[in-house]
């Protein structure tokens, strides 16, 4: 599948397609250990590790890739992506810089990705898949209005070891933006 990755706008932010050039903006935060403790992957060490990521998807062919900046700036502060599932369904994902962090970037953010995914792209239903202690991540999806559906033990293996999964749910019929 090959879908677009289309320029999306929120009253201060501006997400766009991410390109490997984002990944020195970005680095700080994928180098976070912190940060990317519930990620898949460990923290970076190296900008490469960064640009290489960025530039591969990282693991899925039918992702897309959001670079998060201010409307009024050109450094990336976050990353939101979509990775299309089935047809109407798509997995959401994202990761902001610490500084961003009790701004109300991540919930602008997310907000005007699952909009436009709803309205533009016509998508039923959203997946967010969140390890049980990401309570900040766990927080957002609630705040934005996903819903818990299910709970996978021992699910993913990661540089923390092996992980459960919390499945959240959003389906366009109650979405309110």
């Amino acid at each position: 599948m090959n879908l677009q990755t289309p320029i999306i706008e929120s009253p201060r932010l501006l997400l766009r397609p991410i390109e490997p050039s984002d990944a020195e903006a970005l680095f700080p935060s994928f180098s976070d250990p912190q940060l990317m403790t519930y990620w898949s992957s460990g923290p970076h060490s190296h900008v490469d590790q960064t640009r290489k990521y960025i530039a591969t998807g990282p693991e899925w062919p039918d992702g897309r890739g959001w670079a998060v900046t201010f409307r009024d700036k050109v450094n990336a502060i976050g990353r939101v992506v979509a990775i299309h599932k089935r047809d109407h369904v798509s997995e959401i994902g994202y990761l902001f810089s610490r500084k961003t962090w009790g701004t109300g970037v991540a919930i602008e953010a997310v907000t005007a990705l699952i909009t436009h995914l709803f309205q533009a792209e016509k998508h039923r239903k959203l997946i967010a898949d969140v390890d049980p202690d990401n309570a900040p991540s766990i927080g957002l999806l609630e705040r934005l209005g996903f819903q818990q559906e299910g709970y996978l033990r021992a699910e993913w293996e990661t540089h923390i070891g092996v992980r459960d999964s919390l499945l959240f749910g959003l389906l366009a019929s109650d979405w309110k933006d």
